[in-house]
């Protein structure tokens, strides 16, 4: 049996990272449980750690190593190559929120985000920056994203009742307000 390697040539394309969508609280802010959002663009952790990395190492430190919970993540690599060196990633299925990434810094210390699923819409993403950004925030990753959504829950059914309310002819009834998760304007985009 004779072997032929397989000469076809590879199609080498550039790969453009697509903006990296974060917002972080002000430097100055009291210390929370998180200190800002990230809001990838996949599940993929070898294409988003280094473009997360390399705003991060410029703002606040050189990233050293990085946590996340394996239940949103469907491989998690030991080590990312990033701009200049190597991030080490750890795994923590219990001891971590499945919402959220720790990043450690050896000049720095500790930053916890909030992990927005990639699938979000805007509006969601928008709302969800803002919430872990807001100083006063004393929710974990988990309990912000399951605020939001029971406020959309809300929301929607309000909205729905006042339709149909409104399509018989009256007029929409006043309900209690539903259960408001805090906003501040967002700061996302490339950073």
């Amino acid at each position: 049996m004779h072997v032929t390697p397989d000469r076809t040539q590879l199609i080498h394309e550039p790969y453009s990272a697509p903006p990296l969508r974060l917002a972080l609280k002000p430097q100055d802010a009291p210390a929370g449980l998180l200190d800002g959002a990230w809001w990838p663009h996949s599940r993929n952790l070898l294409r988003e750690l280094p473009v997360l990395t390399d705003v991060l190492d410029r703002l606040w430190g050189r990233v050293t190593r990085i946590s996340v919970n394996p239940t949103h993540w469907p491989v998690v690599p030991r080590k990312v190559p990033v701009t200049g060196h190597l991030v080490k990633v750890g795994w923590f299925r219990a001891e971590q929120d499945p919402h959220k990434v720790v990043l450690l810094s050896y000049r720095v210390g500790r930053m916890d985000l909030l992990v927005i699923p990639p699938a979000t819409s805007v509006a969601t993403a928008a709302r969800l920056m803002a919430a872990a950004t807001h100083t006063g925030l004393r929710l974990t990753a988990s309990e912000l994203v399951a605020a939001d959504d029971v406020v959309q829950a809300l929301t929607e059914g309000q909205r729905t009742q006042e339709e149909a309310w409104e399509s018989e002819g009256g007029s929409a009834p006043v309900t209690a307000s539903a259960p408001r998760v805090p906003s501040v304007r967002a700061r996302s985009g490339g950073m």
